[in-house]
């Protein structure tokens, strides 16, 4: 493999939406409890001292917002932007929680839910439209919470350079429609339409080419 795919490949792959960063450091229990989806536990850290909001923890930066964007926890969330949480707080990775609400997939759990499923009445298929709508209300959560679009990470990604990556034509609109930038080039020198160009996605391609 060559230096350049090594390097996309890191790009690309350095967000782990399952990652268990929040929860291995104990000396932040808000982030543990919004990472497992336990609003009654972060209510409570957050009744006892507002500051935990914006809290970030000692292992990645990661704050209670982001940790319950990294698994797509809506209450969470919508708890937190209702508390004021800053949306564009970034962790050690410079990423905020908009990075990590587009770059959520489905867990193994919902896909072989998805697989058993699908031939029941096409129940497996409208789980897999409900867990995209559910991701989708998530990013839109977040604009409208006022969160950077722009914001790149360290590895000068946006937000929309992930979309395009995993060809999330769901999200792609939304990001745009906040005035999401697909000429900024990542430190692999390649713009949001580079990707959409290089993986022969005619469909984003257009969408981007409208926009820029």
């Amino acid at each position: 493999m060559g230096m350049m795919a090594m390097l996309q490949r890191s790009c690309y792959s350095c967000i782990s939406p399952g990652s268990a960063s929040c929860n291995r450091n104990p000396s932040v229990p808000i982030c543990q409890a919004a990472y497992q989806n336990d609003l009654g536990q972060v209510w409570r850290w957050v009744k006892e001292d507002g500051n935990y909001i914006n809290v970030q923890d000692g292992f990645n930066g990661d704050t209670p917002l982001i940790c319950a964007c990294r698994r797509g926890h809506m209450r969470i969330v919508s708890f937190l932007l209702r508390r004021n949480a800053d949306v564009n707080l970034k962790n050690q990775k410079q990423r905020t929680c908009l990075h990590y609400a587009v770059k959520k997939r489905f867990t193994f759990f919902d896909y072989l839910l998805i697989i058993l499923l699908m031939p029941v009445l096409l129940i497996g298929y409208f789980l897999m439209v409900s867990k995209t709508k559910q991701n989708e209300a998530l990013v839109r959560m977040l604009l409208n919470a006022g969160v950077e679009v722009n914001a790149i990470d360290c590895y000068g990604c946006t937000a929309l350079h992930y979309a395009c990556e995993m060809k999330n034509q769901t999200l792609i609109p939304l990001l745009l429609e906040a005035h999401a930038n697909p000429m900024i080039k990542n430190k692999h020198g390649e713009t949001s339409l580079d990707i959409a160009q290089r993986l022969k996605f005619p469909q984003i391609e257009l969408m981007l080419r409208k926009a820029s």
